[in-house]
């Protein structure tokens, strides 16, 4: 039986990032102060949410109540093992993104860093009260925030280019938003209530299949932030945007709200029994394992650093879709540990395309011959979030893969097993050419002679170890995963949210 205990953490959690937005502004003449506020209210949001993993693995759900519109409609927080395993994602990875935009942002003497500051702050506001979530109500509000607050992000170059891409990305997610506000609708109007429930709020609804088939069709077109194709191309368009923004968009907040939001939508909403029940299921590994393939093959054929990673985003993200769909306990298990095994591994590919960026004026692959001994310990990182992103052990992607194949075979699917196989297939053959050509092939003409193993380029500026340092915790953390999957109480809350949709 699961406790609902009160508590004013989530408040206290959320108030961090939106104090530290209005002190970014307070502040923006002064950028040591400025930047030091987003560093320390990165620091003491993570303090505050993991304080609160001791209380969640007792089998409780921490909540606040805000507001009571009418009988079952109400702003609120609730969290759960699930919605606890994306706020620590989010929380501790803004604490590094942070740093590594100080060295980014400062070394590129990027304009209107003071607004770039503030809405990231709001971006992570709008993240974690999406993680806290207590209901579709509250995830409607600060799923629409999100996108709003990271528009002026993606178009921070304010070029034809950027606002081109933004948009793209504005007019797919808003789109998006129209669809996920009647699933919305739809949803209080079969059930009476949209609380997110262990056990799905549907199941007790007596609607007909057609009915809930739709409310899923609706549900899943108000989802592109999963960047599920055909409904992707506003991705590789953001790549546009600051590398700290990327990462945000690919291993900290958006997409990674789309998928969190899909799975809450499938395990808490319908729930596992009705979902199977409907067939769904198998229409949803059916989109996973297409968009997982085709867009491995996009990114073989790119050739930009960030947008060949923007296309590997769009592929890994449907593994979790992909173990969702499995419905099994060991695929759902996979699904849930790849929301932060990813998140570490994709912010390091990210953080390392910035650092490529900014130290060697680089943004292609053709033009990366040589620069492992060039950046050492960039591309050794990005050795490493490649490795995880195979399936490779010692990373820790190795462990989510390994479930979601456990979870195929316990689901009976073996056609989906050896999508899962063929997909780690193709992340090779469009990661590991990069990792050749940084490490086996010799410098390009012009760095030859003036460049040793252990005098690289990475030390030449104070300001490039601010991104160098963050880079590597990433990839160390995403090594640790591997050996110690209950780091940050990984293991014990996807055990225990899994525990509770299946008992």
């Amino acid at each position: 039986m699961i406790e609902v205990v009160e508590s004013i953490r989530p408040l206290l959690a959320l108030a961090c990032p939106f104090a530290c937005a209005l002190l970014i502004l307070k502040f923006r003449k002064n950028p040591n102060i400025r930047e030091g506020c987003t560093i320390a209210a990165s620091v003491i949001q993570f303090g505050i949410i993991i304080s609160m993993a001791p209380i969640i693995l007792q089998n409780k759900w921490i909540s606040t109540r805000l507001i009571t519109i009418a009988p079952g409609i109400d702003l609120g927080f609730r969290l759960d093992a699930f919605g606890l395993l994306f706020a620590i994602t989010s929380s501790f990875l803004w604490i590094l993104v942070s740093i590594y935009s100080i060295g980014y942002m400062r070394a590129l003497k990027e304009h209107a860093q003071t607004r770039f500051y503030f809405m990231f702050a709001l971006a992570i506001f709008s993240a974690v009260s999406i993680a806290m979530s207590k209901n579709l109500i509250t995830f409607y509000v600060f799923y629409e925030a999100l996108t709003f607050s990271t528009y002026w992000l993606v178009a921070h170059h304010e070029d034809e280019e950027a606002f081109r891409g933004a948009k793209k990305y504005l007019t797919y997610l808003l789109f998006s938003g129209w669809f996920l506000f009647a699933a919305v609708v739809f949803t209080y109007a079969l059930a009476g209530t949209t609380d997110f429930m262990a056990g799905g709020i549907l199941s007790a609804a007596g609607s007909s299949k057609t009915t809930l088939i739709i409310l899923f069709g609706l549900f899943a077109l108000g989802s592109m932030k999963a960047a599920w194709m055909p409904f992707h191309a506003w991705l590789p368009g953001a790549m546009v945007a600051p590398t700290p923004v990327s990462a945000l968009l690919h291993a900290v907040a958006v997409v990674k709200a789309g998928v969190f939001g899909f799975v809450r939508v499938i395990c808490y909403v319908f729930g596992v029994d009705l979902f199977q029940a409907l067939g769904l299921g198998l229409v949803l590994g059916i989109i996973a394992s297409f968009t997982m393939l085709v867009g491995s093959f996009f990114a073989i054929a790119e050739d930009n650093l960030k947008r060949r990673l923007a296309y590997s985003t769009i592929s890994q993200l449907s593994y979790i879709l992909f173990g969702a769909a499995l419905l099994s306990p060991y695929g759902i298990q996979g699904a849930m540990f790849h929301i932060p095994f990813h998140g570490f591994m994709k912010i390091t590919l990210f953080l390392c395309a910035g650092a490529i960026i900014v130290i060697s004026g680089k943004n292609r692959i053709s033009q990366l011959s040589g620069i492992g001994k060039q950046m050492p310990v960039t591309m050794t990182a990005f050795a490493i979030g490649a490795a995880g992103m195979c399936g490779i052990p010692p990373v820790s992607g190795f462990i989510s893969k390994w479930f979601l194949c456990l979870g195929s075979i316990q689901a009976g699917a073996l056609i989906f097993l050896c999508v899962i196989l063929v997909s780690s297939i193709l992340d090779v053959i469009y990661f590991f050419p990069i990792v050749r050509m940084a490490f086996f092939k010799k410098p390009e003409m012009e760095a030859l002679g003036r460049t040793r193993w252990f005098s690289s380029m990475e030390t030449q500026n104070p300001l490039y170890l601010f991104m160098v340092i963050p880079l590597a915790v990433t990839a160390f953390f995403s090594i640790v995963f591997c050996f110690f999957p209950n780091t940050f109480y990984i293991h014990d809350l996807v055990k225990l949210a899994v525990n509770n949709l299946f008992h």
